[in-house]
């Protein structure tokens, strides 16, 4: 871009009032945040989020697969990117199939879209991408309160490429203002006949599967192909700012809203005086002679109350500390949920502890964590 032209466009930009304040709706954009893992195999058979916080794989593949990482690979300010592997091709794509990478907003971190009214707002997102190849894949936005949609289709090339999509402001619809899911972003990088036989829209209409994919090529035509994704933007107006860089620390408590695991145990412990691959992450008391029982504190509000815990590792991977170690007899629960907190027991049978004395709850291998999920 000339200096001309750069200076043309931060004009556009002024006037468009996008310079000031928080630009980017997307949280993790630059992918730096990966609690869950920096590696999963085998995606493609099943829905769920597997390594880089707030982006999800939604799927319904019948063959295909892929290498799923966070991977280090530095340009233009980032220093990691979301990257795709195919394991397993599929060349015989069935009608219902699909295979997206997706991000989902709450309504209530939607409003300035103004969507529904006469001034609503157009948006532009941005992003990063490169491959093996040149492939034709969409981006899809999706107003999920309303069923309407519109699907913009991007090009990429083996160099890293910022590709700048504007969606025109929809007057149809407004935003539910809670914390549900209102819309989402989807990445399109395979599709059967269902989502790919019609026309895309060129603005925002109500939903027609048939609509949604037209056009794109299918990431699992080849074991030679990857996919990368980095630097992903979503901002007011039609006109794509510079990525607004955010700290680690900043990223990560904006993902501890929709999940967090608990400190994992280092080889060699910060703690003092601990032995390796141990960690303290709670405190509580017994109850009872047998069952400790923890809280836990989530390190920011949730987006709601989770539901469930997650935890890695057997019994044996816990334990109770009173004045000694004794290992648990069976994993961790969890009960009385709040969007702030919650109470994890652990068993711990025949070490003689004595009721209402305080306890640590220790974990005693390097892969054992708990963790709590409020994903949209």
């Amino acid at each position: 871009m000339t200096k001309a032209a750069e200076l043309a466009k931060m004009g556009e930009v002024l006037t468009n009032s996008q310079i000031g304040g928080r630009r980017n709706i997307i949280i993790n954009g630059a992918m730096n945040v990966a609690q869950r893992s920096t590696s999963v195999t085998g995606v493609g058979d099943a829905a769920g989020y597997f390594t880089c916080d707030r982006w999800k794989i939604e799927t319904n593949a019948t063959a295909g697969r892929a290498t799923m990482s966070q991977t280090a690979d530095v340009h233009d300010g980032f220093a990691n990117c979301l990257k795709l592997d195919c394991t397993t091709a599929d060349t015989s794509i069935a009608a219902s199939e699909l295979f997206q990478i997706g991000y989902k907003l709450e309504g209530q971190d939607l409003q300035q879209l103004k969507k529904g009214t006469s001034d609503a707002e157009s948006i532009t997102i941005s992003f990063y991408t490169k491959a093996n190849a040149a492939f034709t894949f969409g981006l899809e936005v999706y107003d999920n309160d309303n069923t309407r949609q519109m699907t913009k289709l991007f090009t990429t090339t083996t160099d890293w490429v910022r590709q700048e999509l504007t969606f025109p402001a929809d007057t149809t619809g407004a935003l539910d203002d809670d914390n549900a899911l209102s819309m989402f972003l989807s990445f399109w990088l395979h599709a059967g006949s269902t989502f790919a036989v019609g026309t895309l829209e060129t603005s925002f209409a109500s939903a027609t599967n048939a609509n949604r994919a037209a056009g794109i090529d299918s990431f699992f035509s080849s074991t030679d192909n990857n996919f990368f994704l980095t630097g992903v933007q979503m901002e007011l107006g039609s006109v794509a700012t510079p990525f607004e860089h955010r700290s680690f620390g900043e990223e990560l408590d904006l993902c501890y809203r929709y999940y967090n695991k608990s400190p994992s145990p280092h080889p060699t412990s910060p703690l003092g005086g601990l032995q390796a691959n141990e960690a303290f992450p709670m405190v509580g008391n017994m109850d009872g002679s047998t069952t400790g029982a923890f809280m836990y504190v989530f390190p920011k509000p949730m987006r709601a109350a989770p539901t469930a815990i997650e935890q890695s590792g057997t019994a044996s991977d816990y334990s109770i500390r009173v004045t000694s170690d004794s290992n648990g007899t069976s994993v961790p629960t969890a009960t009385g949920f709040t969007s702030t907190h919650c109470l994890i027991n652990l068993v711990s049978s025949g070490a003689g502890f004595t009721s209402q004395t305080a306890a640590f709850m220790r974990m005693e291998d390097a892969d054992a964590f708990v963790a709590f999920d409020a994903e949209l």
